[in-house]
Parts: structure tokens; C-alpha cells; sequence
């Protein structure tokens, strides 16, 4: 592990090095889909028998036929999502490089030196980051699993020394970075919400009741609206999936709970346990919290808002979204249950540009 002044910028590659990671294991998952198996050579061999009947390889390739062809485009269009999302933070990355070797480049031929010449004088000059220095940050930074000091002062010297020129010749050459993000218009209008009205920075989360990975994500976000208090809003969408037998019903019930001003507290307690989400266990949730029994339950069985659910996914699966959870970050994509620091990278990256002047998700 080698240790960075520059975390948003050591965020951006971690995350790139993740994607990269996951492309290649969904090409590798395709490419394994799409090639013959070695132990198919002849299509009329017996897979299994039943009686007398045969069952052939060709013939169970027909069947899984359907199956394979929806899991191809399942896998096309996440890998697509995957190379649409670490474009953009390459050409961020690759764009702020640029800038910074400009700005030596103009330095090193206003001194009438090359730019080796010119980093050579500037780190050992008395601007040079000095080993105390270099031991103290070291000192401060330092986890388990951090490599000795003695290994990484080379390194770590240049990049304190790098970065301390930069920071220097930036007050007088300013650097602006206009690059915007992939952004996407997310009409939120009318969901529960937590946080201020005009909070600069609107997290709208696409969600399922049922889901061991929603339930995880919930203590991110309550240390993010801790961390951030009225700088960021929460919008709740839902987006029950299909293979959760209580997510639609679930959903239903929050929309009841809603309707008694009970949303909130009625989320909590559903992620608080994910074991009891049967219709009978909703209403019983819905007791112990005070609500208005006779209302709820007539609510929640005639499934009042199933189709308001529906167009939540509707909205969903056009903005690209195919699991939960499922983020977008004052328009901004971001998928599955990231740990804080991604989302505060991209929180702090809104609020450092201007938050919601630039929000894509309708209020």
C-alpha cells in the first residue's frame, strides 16, 4: 500500500482498477457463455435418460437456447455501463495529468531548463519537502499493511514533492477542469425525502425492500446524511425485483405508511429485519408503530400503489437501472452497495461545482 495526498484522486483509480476488473470478468463470463464446450463435440450425445427416452446434448441446447441469449444481453449492457462510467473518470484523470505536466513544462522553459533540470532544482531547493516532513506525513497516514518507511521515502518524496509544486504554481497559473459527467434526468417529484428542500446535493436511490444488499447500504447513508446534514437530500424510488416474493408487497406497504406519515420510520424497521415482510408481518409492523390499522391493511390489500411501483421501475430500467441498489448522485450513475468513500468522492465533487446547479433529478 503506498500512501497519496491526492485520496480523491486515489479513490478515482481504485475504482477504475475495480471496473477494469469486473469487465474483464463479464467479457471472460460471455466469452465462456458464447464458446463451445469441450465435452459437446458430438450434439447427438445422451445428457440423461428417462426410461427409454434419450435426452441430447442438442436437445438441452435448445432448451437453455432462450436462457443464454438473455444473459448475453444482460452482460452486453452492463459491461456498456461499466466502459460508459470508467470513461469518464480516465478522461478526468487523464485530462488533470495533462494539465499538471503543462503547467511544469511552461515552468521548466521560463527557468531555461528541461523539465528534469527544472524538477531536480525545484524538489531540492528550499521548497523540497524535507524527510521530516516526509516521516511525519508518513507517520500520520500509515495503516496496516503500509509498506516501512525506508521502502517508499523515494516514492513518496516525489509525489510530496510533485504535489507541493503544483499547489504552488496553480496560484499563478489557475486551472480550471469544465469536463462534466454523464448525467441523467431522474424524475423524483413526489418520493419520501430526507434532508432540506434546497440541499445542493440530491441522492436519489432506486430500491428493494427484500434486498440483503439495499440493507446493507443503509448505514452508508445514514453516516452520509450525518457527515453531510443539509448539504445532501435523499430520495427513495422502488424498484422491487422479480425474485423477492415480498418486495412488491413491501413496497405497497411503505406507500401505506406514507400515506400516515409513517414512510421513514416504517423503511427503518423493514430493513431492520428482512424476515418479516409477509403481508401479515407488514401489518403488524404498521401496529407497532402506531398507525391506523383499519386504513392500512385495506390499503395494503388492495395494493393501492402497485401501479405507481410499476412506473417507478419503468423509470428505473430506462435510466439503465437492472439491480439495486441503484444511485444517481445529482444525475451522476452509481451502482450497488459502494462503500462511503465512493460516495463521497462524487458528493464532494458536486459540491466543490456547484451541487444542484447542475441537477438532473427533477424536484
Amino acid at each position: 500500500m503506498l500512501l497519496n495526498t491526492n485520496q480523491p484522486g486515489r479513490n478515482r483509480l481504485e475504482s477504475t482498477r475495480r471496473r477494469l476488473l469486473a469487465i474483464v470478468a463479464a467479457v471472460v463470463v460471455c466469452a465462456v457463455l458464447a464458446g463451445p464446450r469441450a465435452w459437446a463435440d458430438d450434439p447427438n450425445a445422451v445428457v440423461a435418460t428417462v426410461g427409454d427416452h434419450k435426452i441430447s446434448e442438442k436437445d438441452l441446447d435448445a432448451k437453455v437456447k432462450p436462457q443464454i441469449a438473455q444473459m448475453h444481453a444482460m452482460l452486453e449492457k452492463r459491461v456498456d455501463q461499466l466502459i460508459a462510467d470508467k470513461t469518464f473518470d480516465l478522461k478526468r484523470q487523464t485530462l488533470e495529468s495533462m494539465t499538471d505536466d503543462y503547467l511544469i513544462q511552461q515552468a521548466a522553459q521560463h527557468d531555461k531548463l528541461s523539465v528534469d533540470d527544472y524538477l531536480k532544482k525545484e524538489y531540492s531547493g528550499k521548497s523540497g519537502v524535507t524527510d521530516a516532513e516526509a516521516k511525519a506525513f508518513y507517520d500520520k497516514n500509515k495503516s496496516a499493511g503500509t509498506a516501512p518507511y525506508d521502502k517508499i521515502k523515494p516514492q513518496l518524496m516525489a509525489m510530496m514533492n510533485r504535489q507541493a509544486l503544483l499547489e504552488r504554481l496553480r496560484k499563478t497559473e489557475p486551472v480550471k477542469i469544465m469536463l462534466e459527467p454523464k448525467r441523467v434526468v431522474v424524475d423524483s417529484g413526489g418520493h419520501p425525502t430526507l434532508g432540506a428542500k434546497d440541499a445542493p446535493v440530491t441522492i436519489v436511490e432506486f430500491t428493494d425492500f427484500q434486498c440483503p444488499y439495499c440493507k446493507a447500504t443503509q448505514a452508508t447513508l445514514k453516516d452520509l446524511r450525518d457527515k453531510y446534514g443539509d448539504k445532501i437530500r435523499l430520495v427513495h424510488m422502488d424498484f422491487p425485483l422479480p425474485f423477492h416474493s415480498h418486495a412488491m408487497d413491501a413496497a405497497n406497504a411503505a406507500r401505506c405508511a406514507n400515506d400516515q406519515g409513517k414512510f421513514w420510520e416504517f423503511h427503518d424497521a423493514l430493513f431492520a429485519n428482512q424476515s418479516k415482510l409477509a403481508p401479515a408481518d407488514l401489518k403488524a409492523t404498521a401496529k407497532s408503530l402506531g398507525m391506523n390499522s383499519a386504513e392500512f391493511d385495506a390499503c395494503l390489500d388492495k395494493a393501492k400503489y402497485d401501479s405507481q411501483i410499476k412506473a417507478d421501475q419503468a423509470a428505473g430500467e430506462k435510466l439503465g437501472v437492472d439491480g439495486t441498489p441503484a444511485f444517481f448522485i445529482d444525475g451522476r450513475p452509481l451502482t450497488g452497495a459502494q462503500p462511503p468513500p465512493k460516495f463521497e468522492e462524487l458528493i464532494d465533487d458536486e459540491l466543490a461545482t456547484g451541487g444542484n446547479n447542475k441537477q438532473a433529478s427533477a424536484k
